[in-house]
């Protein structure tokens, strides 16, 4: 007979990992896929997109932007280049960090508490590198398998009376 495991908390903190990892890799591919194809399709924002106006008109650069705000990565929603793929990065790691605590939870139980707050931390850190925590299913799932790996308890060993 096998030693008990947390099996609820090793699932919920794995299928969080995973999250958290498809997350931060869809994060970094948008973000490098911006930082190559702005320059080739230049996206002015929400402020700077309109041609005569704030666009590109091919003759001064950006309109009236030309002067006070030259370039890429100024305006709202512009430049989502590197930053935003450093912060998938970012989510990458974490979501690798979820994985490997959990399985390390699972083989050795007897460190719960160590592998449920490193779970913990890092789901809830994933927020701010892999689109909301993972689709915002990761940090969810990750918190409750982190709690879960935190409070486990092994049952008792039968009594010999």
């Amino acid at each position: 007979m096998g030693a008990e495991k947390p099996t609820v908390g090793f699932v919920l903190s794995l299928l969080a990992g995973i999250f958290i990892l498809l997350g931060g890799g869809i994060t970094s591919t948008v973000g490098l896929w911006f930082e190559r194809y702005q320059g080739q399709y230049p996206y002015g924002g929400m402020m700077g997109g309109y041609y005569g106006n704030g666009g590109y008109n091919g003759y001064s650069g950006y309109g009236w932007m030309s002067n006070m705000m030259n370039g890429y990565g100024y305006g709202m929603m512009r430049g989502l280049g590197w930053e935003f793929g450093f912060m998938g990065i970012l989510g990458i790691i974490f979501g690798i960090i979820v994985i490997i605590s959990a399985v390390l939870l699972y083989s050795r139980s007897g460190e719960h508490t160590t592998w449920g707050v490193l779970i913990l931390v890092f789901s809830v850190l994933s927020v701010f590198g892999s689109m909301m925590g993972g689709f915002g299913i990761g940090v969810i799932l990750g918190a409750i398998g982190g709690i879960l790996a935190i409070l486990w308890k092994p049952s008792p060993p039968p009594s010999t009376v």
